[in-house]
């Protein structure tokens, strides 16, 4: 993806062992976290009526 994107930084707080299993995946497939996550909520079911 070339475009710019509108950025808004999120915290999210995990307990240990979710980040050690993120960590984990990580290093198994060479992907930085952020990209996994993003993945993840990009997966998410939503209607169209909920999109905004």
């Amino acid at each position: 993806m070339n475009k710019k994107w509108a950025v808004k930084r999120i915290t999210v707080n995990l307990a240990l062992n979710e980040a050690s299993k993120l960590e984990k995946y990580c290093d198994q497939t060479g992907r930085p976290a952020t990209d996994v996550i993003r993945e993840l909520i990009r997966a998410l079911p939503v209607t169209r009526s909920e999109v905004q």
